[in-house]
C-alpha cells in the first residue's frame, strides 16, 4: 500500500478546502437551444437563417430517464449559478479520484488509467 506524500496530502486539503466552500448545486446540464418554426415565410427560414431563442434547457436524468425543463429568463437569473456550482464540484471530486488512483496505483501496481 502506498502512502501519500507531502506534496499529494497539500493537493488532497487544497480541494478538500475548495470542497468546504460549496454552495448550492443542481445536477444536470443547462443547454442554449435555438429553433425553428413551421412558418413557411419566418425569418428563420430566410438566407442566412435567424433562428427562434435562445431557449434554455436543463436537462438530467431522473430513475434512467431523462428530464428537460424550459427556464425562463429569471429562472436562468436564479439556477444558472447553482448548476455551474454542480459542475466546479464534480471537476473537483475528479481531480480528487484522480489523485487518489495515481497514490493507490503506485502501491498496488495498478495501470495508471483504471476507473
Amino acid at each position: 500500500m502506498a502512502e501519500p506524500n507531502q506534496a499529494e496530502r497539500r493537493t488532497q486539503s487544497q480541494i478538500a478546502a475548495r470542497l468546504g466552500q460549496a454552495g448550492f448545486a443542481l445536477p444536470g446540464s443547462l443547454i442554449e437551444r435555438r429553433a425553428l418554426c413551421g412558418k413557411a415565410n419566418c425569418a428563420c427560414k430566410a438566407d442566412p437563417p435567424r433562428l427562434h431563442g435562445p431557449y434554455h434547457q436543463w436537462t438530467r436524468k431522473i430513475d434512467g430517464k431523462t428530464l428537460t425543463v424550459n427556464l425562463s429568463d429569471e429562472q436562468l437569473r436564479c439556477y444558472g449559478p447553482w448548476l455551474a456550482e454542480a459542475q466546479r464540484l464534480r471537476s473537483l471530486l475528479a481531480e480528487l479520484e484522480a489523485l487518489s488512483l495515481g497514490i493507490a496505483g503506485r502501491g498496488e501496481n495498478w495501470p495508471s488509467n483504471s476507473t
